[in-house]
């Protein structure tokens, strides 16, 4: 897919900080950091724990506030939450009393949008087609897999419509094989839909497979040690030549000593 050369989201110079009262000290999350992500991109984000990565997408969001800095989405500074922007949440967040039908319709009893209820049915199948759960409108979530429950949360971070979904590491807590497929899930998703995505992961393959760009994190507080460009045409879950080609190799060895080297100023708590 080609890519616009407008960025969709810029964060300039942006710092978040937490107040921990109990400590009575500030916790510096993210320092200016600086970061374009154009329309249609998919950008995954790496680094060690507690390195600011899930600061960065719910500012994003408009869950959190920065401190110094700005992020803007399509020019304008982001304030708040806003039905341009989406999140699928690592551990699915579906509310167990509510069919699958009623957790994917959740978003439009917290907006306005103006869609009439023709229009958020149609919506409903649509997007239930899109993650392939068609069937599967009135169980509960105690009735899926994981991967199927995670179906249910990207269905419903895309039943508005978004220009932007966020991901915060969405296939961590299922099992190995399911993951494989999800990953092929997102990528035909987002290759359909032309979203633009802001994903984070601790896998270097997941992020090597999916991402246009990986940009990694740096201990906290954490800022952009290094961006790396990823040139594998797409499919490429589907494509058996990618993970065994030298260059996938080459950029894996390389993330994972960005990475690696970052993690061991966490274990000497620096």
């Amino acid at each position: 897919m080609s890519l616009s050369n407008e960025p969709i989201i810029v964060a300039n110079d942006l710092t978040i900080s937490y107040e921990l009262h109990r400590e009575r000290k500030k916790l510096t999350a993210l320092q200016d950091i600086n970061l374009e992500v154009k329309a249609g991109e998919f950008v995954v984000l790496v680094g060690p724990s507690g390195c600011g990565k899930t600061s960065f997408i719910n500012a994003i969001s408009g869950l959190v506030p920065k401190e110094t800095g700005s992020v803007t989405v399509r020019g304008e500074e982001v304030t708040g939450p806003g039905p341009d922007r989406a999140m699928v949440f690592q551990d699915y967040a579906l509310l167990p009393w509510r069919t699958v039908e009623s957790n994917v319709r959740m978003p439009f009893e917290f907006q306005d949008l103006g869609v009439s209820e023709a229009e958020k049915k149609k919506r409903v199948q649509e997007c239930l087609e899109l993650v392939d759960l068609n069937g599967f409108e009135k169980s509960f979530p105690y009735e899926l897999s994981g991967g199927m429950k995670q179906r249910v949360g990207i269905a419903r971070a895309l039943i508005t419509h978004p220009d932007i979904l966020l991901a915060d590491e969405p296939f961590a807590a299922i099992d190995a094989m399911t993951r494989e497929a999800m990953q092929a899930e997102m990528e035909r998703i987002v290759m359909e839909t032309g979203q633009t995505c802001v994903f984070i992961t601790h896998s270097i393959d997941e992020a090597i497979l999916l991402g246009d760009r990986v940009v990694v994190i740096s201990y906290r507080p954490g800022k952009v040690k290094e961006i790396v460009d990823i040139n594998f045409p797409r499919p490429r879950m589907s494509n058996s030549e990618v993970k065994t080609s030298r260059e996938y190799a080459e950029i894996r060895d390389h993330i994972w000593k960005l990475v690696k080297d970052e993690a061991s100023q966490t274990n000497r708590g620096e």
